[in-house]
Protein backbone atom coordinates (compact mmCIF):
# COMPACT_ATOMS: atom_id res chain seq x y z
CA UNK A 1 0.00 0.00 0.00
CA UNK A 2 1.45 3.84 -0.63
CA UNK A 3 1.20 5.38 3.09
CA UNK A 4 2.10 8.26 4.29
CA UNK A 5 3.72 9.26 7.33
CA UNK A 6 3.27 12.95 8.90
CA UNK A 7 6.07 13.93 11.11
CA UNK A 8 10.06 12.29 11.39
CA UNK A 9 10.35 12.04 14.50
CA UNK A 10 11.40 9.13 16.38
CA UNK A 11 7.90 7.30 16.56
CA UNK A 12 7.08 8.35 12.54
CA UNK A 13 10.52 7.45 11.69
CA UNK A 14 10.34 3.63 13.41
CA UNK A 15 7.21 3.37 11.30
CA UNK A 16 7.83 3.95 8.19
CA UNK A 17 10.95 2.44 8.47
CA UNK A 18 8.84 -0.78 10.11
CA UNK A 19 6.20 -0.37 6.92
CA UNK A 20 9.11 0.04 3.92
CA UNK A 21 10.49 -3.15 5.35
CA UNK A 22 7.19 -4.95 5.45
CA UNK A 23 6.68 -3.92 1.53
CA UNK A 24 4.65 -0.59 1.93
CA UNK A 25 5.66 2.35 -0.06
CA UNK A 26 5.89 5.12 2.50
CA UNK A 27 6.48 8.85 2.47
CA UNK A 28 7.60 10.52 5.07
CA UNK A 29 6.32 14.74 5.66
CA UNK A 30 7.77 16.99 8.41
CA UNK A 31 6.67 20.38 9.22
CA UNK A 32 10.40 21.72 10.08
CA UNK A 33 12.62 22.48 7.18
CA UNK A 34 15.82 20.85 8.65
CA UNK A 35 16.25 17.47 11.23
CA UNK A 36 18.66 18.89 14.09
CA UNK A 37 19.45 17.13 16.42
CA UNK A 38 17.69 18.74 19.28
CA UNK A 39 17.21 17.79 23.09
CA UNK A 40 19.05 15.89 25.90
CA UNK A 41 19.90 12.41 26.52
CA UNK A 42 16.78 9.54 25.97
CA UNK A 43 16.67 5.78 26.99
CA UNK A 44 15.47 3.15 24.43
CA UNK A 45 13.78 0.13 26.28
CA UNK A 46 14.82 -3.12 25.40
CA UNK A 47 11.52 -3.94 23.91
CA UNK A 48 11.91 -1.08 22.04
CA UNK A 49 15.57 -1.98 21.16
CA UNK A 50 14.47 -5.10 19.62
CA UNK A 51 11.91 -3.78 17.33
CA UNK A 52 14.98 -1.32 15.91
CA UNK A 53 17.43 -4.67 15.92
CA UNK A 54 15.25 -6.50 13.86
CA UNK A 55 15.66 -3.55 11.42
CA UNK A 56 19.17 -3.25 11.61
CA UNK A 57 19.81 -0.27 13.44
CA UNK A 58 20.99 -1.56 17.08
CA UNK A 59 24.74 -1.50 16.49
CA UNK A 60 24.70 2.22 14.35
CA UNK A 61 22.41 3.29 17.63
CA UNK A 62 25.41 2.03 20.09
CA UNK A 63 28.03 3.52 17.90
CA UNK A 64 26.27 7.29 19.85
CA UNK A 65 25.46 5.66 23.39
CA UNK A 66 25.85 3.23 26.23
CA UNK A 67 24.40 0.02 26.98
CA UNK A 68 22.85 0.95 30.24
CA UNK A 69 23.69 -1.89 33.18
CA UNK A 70 21.31 -0.75 35.98
CA UNK A 71 18.55 1.92 37.48
CA UNK A 72 19.29 2.34 41.00
CA UNK A 73 16.72 4.55 42.79
CA UNK A 74 18.29 6.87 45.77
CA UNK A 75 16.56 9.04 48.38
CA UNK A 76 17.46 12.34 48.84
CA UNK A 77 20.49 11.79 50.98
CA UNK A 78 21.88 9.51 48.92
CA UNK A 79 20.43 6.30 50.10
CA UNK A 80 20.37 3.63 48.28
CA UNK A 81 16.58 2.84 47.93
CA UNK A 82 16.28 -0.26 44.94
CA UNK A 83 17.99 -1.43 41.94
CA UNK A 84 18.21 -3.63 39.25
CA UNK A 85 20.01 -4.77 36.00
CA UNK A 86 18.81 -3.71 33.04
CA UNK A 87 18.19 -4.39 29.50
CA UNK A 88 21.14 -7.58 28.09
CA UNK A 89 22.35 -7.31 31.83
CA UNK A 90 18.82 -8.54 32.99
CA UNK A 91 18.28 -11.00 30.42
CA UNK A 92 16.54 -9.23 27.27
CA UNK A 93 17.61 -9.98 23.64
CA UNK A 94 18.52 -6.34 23.21
CA UNK A 95 20.13 -3.66 25.19
CA UNK A 96 18.54 -0.94 27.13
CA UNK A 97 20.73 2.18 25.28
CA UNK A 98 20.94 5.31 26.99
CA UNK A 99 22.08 8.37 24.02
CA UNK A 100 21.34 11.71 22.65
CA UNK A 101 17.48 11.93 21.61
CA UNK A 102 18.72 14.01 18.28
CA UNK A 103 21.20 10.83 17.70
CA UNK A 104 18.49 8.42 17.86
CA UNK A 105 16.50 10.68 15.65
CA UNK A 106 19.10 11.23 13.15
CA UNK A 107 20.21 7.12 12.55
CA UNK A 108 16.31 6.96 11.96
CA UNK A 109 16.10 9.59 9.84
CA UNK A 110 19.16 8.63 7.58
CA UNK A 111 17.84 5.16 7.49
CA UNK A 112 14.72 6.18 6.31
CA UNK A 113 16.70 8.41 3.37
CA UNK A 114 18.92 5.54 2.66
CA UNK A 115 16.12 2.89 2.44
CA UNK A 116 12.83 5.05 1.46
CA UNK A 117 14.69 7.37 -1.09
CA UNK A 118 15.86 10.77 -0.32
CA UNK A 119 12.78 12.13 -2.55
CA UNK A 120 10.38 10.12 0.31
CA UNK A 121 11.50 11.85 3.42
CA UNK A 122 10.32 15.38 2.58
CA UNK A 123 10.69 18.15 5.14
CA UNK A 124 9.04 21.79 5.10
CA UNK A 125 5.94 20.03 4.99
CA UNK A 126 3.40 20.83 7.64
CA UNK A 127 0.41 18.48 8.02
CA UNK A 128 -3.18 21.05 7.61
CA UNK A 129 -5.94 18.20 6.90
CA UNK A 130 -6.71 14.81 5.39
CA UNK A 131 -10.35 13.99 3.95
CA UNK A 132 -11.38 10.51 2.74
CA UNK A 133 -13.45 9.01 -0.63
CA UNK A 134 -13.41 6.27 -3.15
CA UNK A 135 -10.79 4.02 -0.87
CA UNK A 136 -8.35 6.89 -0.76
CA UNK A 137 -7.27 9.66 1.89
CA UNK A 138 -5.73 12.64 0.74
CA UNK A 139 -3.40 14.65 3.16
CA UNK A 140 -3.32 18.03 2.71
CA UNK A 141 0.17 19.85 3.43
CA UNK A 142 1.73 23.65 3.68
CA UNK A 143 5.60 24.29 3.49
CA UNK A 144 7.45 27.93 4.49
CA UNK A 145 5.99 29.95 1.26
CA UNK A 146 2.43 28.82 1.78
CA UNK A 147 2.15 26.38 -1.05
CA UNK A 148 -0.04 23.76 -0.21
CA UNK A 149 0.99 20.05 -0.86
CA UNK A 150 -2.19 17.59 -2.02
CA UNK A 151 -0.86 13.93 -1.56
CA UNK A 152 -3.19 10.92 -2.39
CA UNK A 153 -2.77 7.54 -0.17
CA UNK A 154 -4.02 4.41 0.95
CA UNK A 155 -3.41 5.29 4.78
CA UNK A 156 -2.00 8.37 6.41
CA UNK A 157 -0.51 7.28 10.11
CA UNK A 158 -0.41 10.84 11.98
CA UNK A 159 2.57 11.33 14.19
CA UNK A 160 3.20 14.33 14.72
CA UNK A 161 3.80 15.24 18.16
CA UNK A 162 2.04 16.16 21.62
CA UNK A 163 0.79 19.43 19.66
CA UNK A 164 -0.82 17.07 16.66
CA UNK A 165 -2.38 18.90 13.92
CA UNK A 166 -4.07 15.87 13.14
CA UNK A 167 -5.70 14.91 16.53
CA UNK A 168 -6.38 18.94 17.06
CA UNK A 169 -8.67 18.81 13.76
CA UNK A 170 -10.51 15.32 15.67
CA UNK A 171 -10.64 16.79 18.86
CA UNK A 172 -10.84 20.38 18.39
CA UNK A 173 -12.28 21.42 22.01
CA UNK A 174 -9.15 19.64 23.57
CA UNK A 175 -7.32 22.42 24.55
CA UNK A 176 -3.58 22.39 25.31
CA UNK A 177 -1.59 19.71 26.92
CA UNK A 178 -2.12 19.50 31.20
CA UNK A 179 0.76 20.69 32.90
CA UNK A 180 1.55 18.12 35.73
CA UNK A 181 3.42 20.73 38.40
CA UNK A 182 6.40 20.08 37.57
CA UNK A 183 9.71 21.89 35.92
CA UNK A 184 12.15 19.75 34.59
CA UNK A 185 15.53 21.12 33.93
CA UNK A 186 17.33 19.09 31.14
CA UNK A 187 21.45 19.55 30.26
CA UNK A 188 24.45 16.79 29.87
CA UNK A 189 27.57 17.35 31.12
CA UNK A 190 30.91 16.36 31.14
CA UNK A 191 31.99 14.46 34.30
CA UNK A 192 33.92 11.80 35.86
CA UNK A 193 31.76 8.14 35.75
CA UNK A 194 29.53 7.36 38.55
CA UNK A 195 29.02 3.99 40.29
CA UNK A 196 29.50 1.12 37.48
CA UNK A 197 29.92 4.36 34.75
CA UNK A 198 26.61 2.74 33.06
CA UNK A 199 24.40 3.37 36.07
CA UNK A 200 21.11 5.34 35.73
CA UNK A 201 20.23 7.04 38.74
CA UNK A 202 16.89 8.56 40.26
CA UNK A 203 17.10 10.44 43.65
CA UNK A 204 14.81 12.19 45.44
CA UNK A 205 11.19 12.32 45.56
CA UNK A 206 7.85 13.58 43.67
CA UNK A 207 8.41 17.29 44.82
CA UNK A 208 12.21 17.23 44.21
CA UNK A 209 13.90 14.83 42.16
CA UNK A 210 17.24 13.88 39.83
CA UNK A 211 17.85 11.96 37.68
CA UNK A 212 21.26 10.90 35.85
CA UNK A 213 23.00 8.51 33.26
CA UNK A 214 26.05 8.56 30.87
CA UNK A 215 25.23 9.01 26.97
CA UNK A 216 29.03 8.51 26.10
CA UNK A 217 31.82 6.04 27.07
CA UNK A 218 34.64 7.97 29.10
CA UNK A 219 36.80 9.78 27.02
CA UNK A 220 40.83 9.93 26.52
CA UNK A 221 40.78 12.09 30.15
CA UNK A 222 38.37 9.56 31.88
CA UNK A 223 34.91 12.00 31.68
CA UNK A 224 31.64 10.82 29.89
CA UNK A 225 28.84 12.71 28.84
CA UNK A 226 26.26 12.62 31.66
CA UNK A 227 22.58 13.60 31.01
CA UNK A 228 21.01 14.82 33.85
CA UNK A 229 17.38 16.48 34.77
CA UNK A 230 16.60 18.46 37.50
CA UNK A 231 12.92 18.19 38.27
CA UNK A 232 10.65 20.35 41.45
CA UNK A 233 7.38 20.97 41.76
CA UNK A 234 6.29 24.51 40.59
CA UNK A 235 2.35 25.37 40.93
CA UNK A 236 1.91 27.13 37.57
CA UNK A 237 3.62 27.08 34.21
CA UNK A 238 2.24 29.08 31.29
CA UNK A 239 5.02 28.12 28.74
CA UNK A 240 4.58 26.03 25.68
CA UNK A 241 7.02 22.82 25.63
CA UNK A 242 9.67 23.33 23.53
CA UNK A 243 13.52 21.95 23.07
CA UNK A 244 14.85 24.82 22.65
CA UNK A 245 13.89 26.60 25.56
CA UNK A 246 16.54 27.99 27.98
CA UNK A 247 16.68 27.29 31.52
CA UNK A 248 18.19 29.44 34.17
CA UNK A 249 19.78 27.22 36.91
CA UNK A 250 18.94 30.22 39.75
CA UNK A 251 15.89 28.59 39.34
CA UNK A 252 16.53 25.18 40.93
CA UNK A 253 20.07 24.78 41.50
CA UNK A 254 19.81 26.27 44.98
CA UNK A 255 17.25 23.28 46.01
CA UNK A 256 20.20 20.75 45.05
CA UNK A 257 23.37 22.52 46.77
CA UNK A 258 23.33 20.22 49.37
CA UNK A 259 22.28 17.14 47.25
CA UNK A 260 26.42 16.09 47.12
CA UNK A 261 26.65 12.14 48.00
CA UNK A 262 29.66 10.26 48.18
CA UNK A 263 29.10 8.78 44.46
CA UNK A 264 28.03 11.68 43.05
CA UNK A 265 28.23 15.50 43.32
CA UNK A 266 24.73 16.80 41.98
CA UNK A 267 25.31 20.94 42.14
CA UNK A 268 29.00 20.24 40.46
CA UNK A 269 27.33 18.59 37.83
CA UNK A 270 24.78 20.85 36.99
CA UNK A 271 27.12 23.70 37.33
CA UNK A 272 29.29 21.54 34.93
CA UNK A 273 26.62 21.87 32.11
CA UNK A 274 27.33 23.91 29.08
CA UNK A 275 23.83 24.78 28.10
CA UNK A 276 20.37 24.03 30.32
CA UNK A 277 16.72 23.32 28.85
CA UNK A 278 13.60 24.17 30.84
CA UNK A 279 10.48 21.67 29.45
CA UNK A 280 6.88 21.56 31.64
CA UNK A 281 5.51 18.01 32.61
CA UNK A 282 2.94 17.79 30.39
CA UNK A 283 0.88 14.66 28.68
CA UNK A 284 -2.73 14.64 27.61
CA UNK A 285 -5.71 12.46 28.68
CA UNK A 286 -6.23 9.48 26.68
CA UNK A 287 -8.40 9.71 23.89
CA UNK A 288 -11.67 7.27 22.94
CA UNK A 289 -10.79 6.75 19.27
CA UNK A 290 -7.09 7.15 17.35
CA UNK A 291 -8.52 5.46 14.00
CA UNK A 292 -10.91 7.38 11.66
CA UNK A 293 -11.32 5.19 8.41
CA UNK A 294 -7.81 5.16 6.98
CA UNK A 295 -5.76 7.27 9.23
CA UNK A 296 -4.83 6.82 12.34
CA UNK A 297 -2.30 8.38 15.47
CA UNK A 298 0.81 7.01 16.86
CA UNK A 299 3.34 8.07 19.41
CA UNK A 300 2.85 11.61 20.81
CA UNK A 301 0.51 12.25 18.95
CA UNK A 302 -1.75 9.86 20.08
CA UNK A 303 -0.50 8.70 23.68
CA UNK A 304 1.77 11.79 25.14
CA UNK A 305 3.02 10.46 28.84
CA UNK A 306 5.16 11.83 31.39
CA UNK A 307 9.08 10.77 30.95
CA UNK A 308 8.34 8.14 33.72
CA UNK A 309 9.91 5.01 33.32
CA UNK A 310 11.63 6.20 30.22
CA UNK A 311 8.53 4.97 28.03
CA UNK A 312 7.94 7.85 25.56
CA UNK A 313 9.95 7.38 22.58
CA UNK A 314 9.68 3.65 23.57
CA UNK A 315 5.99 3.34 23.18
CA UNK A 316 5.84 4.93 19.99
CA UNK A 317 8.19 2.48 18.50
CA UNK A 318 5.77 -0.09 19.86
CA UNK A 319 3.26 1.24 17.96
CA UNK A 320 5.39 0.83 14.88
CA UNK A 321 5.61 -3.06 15.11
CA UNK A 322 2.12 -3.29 16.21
CA UNK A 323 1.00 -1.20 13.17
CA UNK A 324 2.94 -3.17 10.75
CA UNK A 325 1.43 -6.46 12.29
CA UNK A 326 -1.75 -5.73 12.14
CA UNK A 327 -1.70 -4.78 8.48
CA UNK A 328 -0.01 -7.65 7.82
CA UNK A 329 -2.94 -9.62 9.78
CA UNK A 330 -6.21 -7.90 8.05
CA UNK A 331 -6.54 -7.87 4.29
CA UNK A 332 -8.49 -4.60 4.63
CA UNK A 333 -6.98 -1.90 6.13
CA UNK A 334 -9.49 0.40 7.81
CA UNK A 335 -9.99 -2.99 10.16
CA UNK A 336 -5.87 -3.20 10.70
CA UNK A 337 -6.09 0.36 11.89
CA UNK A 338 -8.98 -0.62 14.47
CA UNK A 339 -7.05 -3.86 15.16
CA UNK A 340 -3.85 -1.41 15.59
CA UNK A 341 -6.26 1.12 18.25
CA UNK A 342 -7.28 -1.56 20.26
CA UNK A 343 -4.27 -3.22 21.08
CA UNK A 344 -2.06 -0.07 21.85
CA UNK A 345 -5.07 2.21 22.85
CA UNK A 346 -5.81 0.94 26.35
CA UNK A 347 -2.61 -0.32 26.87
CA UNK A 348 -0.73 3.11 26.75
CA UNK A 349 -3.94 4.45 28.47
CA UNK A 350 -2.99 2.70 31.22
CA UNK A 351 0.53 4.06 31.19
CA UNK A 352 -0.74 7.05 31.12
CA UNK A 353 -2.44 6.63 34.29
CA UNK A 354 0.74 5.17 35.92
CA UNK A 355 3.11 7.52 35.05
CA UNK A 356 0.96 10.39 36.59
CA UNK A 357 0.82 8.46 39.57
CA UNK A 358 4.83 8.26 39.49
CA UNK A 359 4.84 4.92 37.67
CA UNK A 360 8.14 2.35 39.19
CA UNK A 361 9.48 6.13 40.62
CA UNK A 362 6.76 6.05 43.34
CA UNK A 363 9.34 3.68 45.50
CA UNK A 364 11.28 7.05 46.41
CA UNK A 365 8.07 9.07 47.44
CA UNK A 366 7.16 6.42 50.02
CA UNK A 367 10.57 6.36 50.89
CA UNK A 368 10.61 10.25 51.79
CA UNK A 369 6.94 9.44 53.07
CA UNK A 370 8.21 6.67 55.62
CA UNK A 371 11.49 7.84 56.05
CA UNK A 372 11.73 11.61 55.65
CA UNK A 373 15.08 12.04 57.50
CA UNK A 374 16.65 8.94 55.80
CA UNK A 375 17.11 5.54 57.38
CA UNK A 376 19.96 3.28 58.61
CA UNK A 377 18.54 0.23 56.75
CA UNK A 378 15.92 -0.21 53.52
CA UNK A 379 14.27 -3.36 55.76
CA UNK A 380 13.37 -0.81 57.99
CA UNK A 381 11.58 1.23 55.64
CA UNK A 382 9.75 -1.43 53.37
CA UNK A 383 8.31 -4.69 53.99
CA UNK A 384 9.91 -7.74 52.10
CA UNK A 385 9.10 -8.15 48.32
CA UNK A 386 7.45 -4.41 48.33
CA UNK A 387 9.76 -3.25 46.15
CA UNK A 388 10.19 -6.01 43.73
CA UNK A 389 6.61 -6.10 43.53
CA UNK A 390 6.66 -2.75 42.77
CA UNK A 391 8.84 -2.74 39.88
CA UNK A 392 6.99 -6.01 38.55
CA UNK A 393 3.77 -4.55 38.05
CA UNK A 394 5.61 -1.24 35.91
CA UNK A 395 7.14 -4.08 33.73
CA UNK A 396 3.76 -5.72 33.24
CA UNK A 397 2.15 -2.40 32.59
CA UNK A 398 4.41 -1.53 30.18
CA UNK A 399 5.41 -4.95 28.56
CA UNK A 400 8.93 -5.04 29.20
CA UNK A 401 9.34 -8.38 29.32
CA UNK A 402 12.48 -11.25 29.34
CA UNK A 403 13.09 -12.83 26.49
CA UNK A 404 12.40 -16.15 28.29
CA UNK A 405 9.25 -14.92 29.73
CA UNK A 406 5.73 -15.08 27.71
CA UNK A 407 5.11 -12.45 25.36
CA UNK A 408 1.29 -11.24 25.28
Amino acid sequence: MQVIVAGAGIGGLAAALALHASGHEVTVFEAVPTILPLGVGINLLPHAAEVLDELGLVEALMAHGVATRELVYFNRFGQRIWGEPRGRFAGHAAPQISLHRGALQGVLFDAAVERLGAGRVICDRRLLAHEEGEGRIVARFVDREGVVWTVPADLLICADGIHSAARAGLYPDEGPPVYGGRILWRATSLAAPFLTGASMIMAGHQDQKFVAYPISPPGPDGRQTINWIAELTVAESLRREDWNRRGDPADFLPRFEAWRFDWLDVPGLIRGAEAIYEFPLVDRDPLPRWSHGRMTLLGDAAHPMYPIGSNGASQAILDARALVRALAAHADPVEALAAYEAQRLPATAAIVAANRGNGPEQCMQMAQDRAPDGFERIEDVFAPGELEAIAARYKVLTGLKRASEPRA
